[in-house]
């Protein structure tokens, strides 16, 4: 996984800007991992996709993230500590990222989503459509009795069994976390995600640096480029010495 600069990471911002969250995972992916096509990190499944961007976020910011979430049930502030280390760890992304299963007499063989079938299925279907066009798109084949059947005629309950074996066919693209309440000891299950995690940290980031930038602009009259190329150590000399 390549180095990014301090250029190359704003450049990236900027776009981000306005793209979706699966559109900007992407860039991140294709400025960071230069060795792959921008075809071949599409068609990664998500939990590989997420384990880049793990990989991605400890080379930017180190491997310790601190997280903000409230209760659900008192809406008590709570503080969590993450390790970027232990999430890649604790998820195998190398393991099969196909299965087959048999549900009520149905056979079934299922793939992991990838990032094209999100960006796909956001272009061609309605937001409300939700899992079942996921499935629709990683169910390789089906049949009873060995005689094929078309996805619509499965029974709800099949289809619903489906979809909860593809989330642990690729475990890093749904992390959940048991998260009890310091207050009044309510016990739930939150959802990290990587993609908005990072891209929050890029965010603030690229702020903090572009105030930065036109403070040393003003103080000294250097070009964007020549400040950014600064390290961020002498960077901070220098702004200390503009009081900033």
């Amino acid at each position: 996984m390549g180095g990014l600069t301090a250029l190359h990471l704003l450049e990236i911002w900027e776009r981000g800007i306005t793209q979706a969250p699966v559109a900007r995972a992407l860039s991140l992916l294709r400025a960071a991992c230069t060795e792959m096509t921008a075809a071949q990190l599409a068609a990664l499944t998500i939990g590989q996709r997420d384990a880049r961007l793990l990989a991605l976020r400890e080379a930017l910011f180190g491997t310790d993230m601190e997280a903000i979430t409230l209760c659900p049930a008192c809406g008590q502030r709570m503080e969590l500590s993450l390790s970027t280390r232990e999430l890649l760890t604790a998820n195998d992304t190398s393991a099969p990222q196909e299965t087959a299963l048999t549900i009520r007499g149905y056979d079934l063989r299922l793939r992991a989503p990838s990032s094209q079938d999100l960006l796909t299925i956001a272009h061609e279907t309605p937001s409300t459509a939700g899992r079942e066009w996921i499935l629709r798109r990683c169910l390789l084949s089906a049949s009873e009795r060995n005689a094929p059947v078309e996805f619509d005629l499965l029974p709800p309950e099949v289809v619903e069994t489906a979809v909860q074996k593809i989330a642990e066919i690729d475990p890093l693209a749904d992390i959940q976390m048991s998260i009890v309440c310091q207050s009044c000891r309510h016990v739930w299950k939150a959802t990290f995600d990587i993609v908005s995690f990072l891209w929050s940290e890029i965010d603030a980031w690229a702020r903090r640096v572009l105030v930065e930038v036109h403070t040393l602009a003003s103080a000294y009259g250097w070009c964007e480029r020549d400040i950014l190329e600064l390290s961020p150590s002498r960077r901070q000399i220098y702004l200390d010495m503009v009081g900033a």
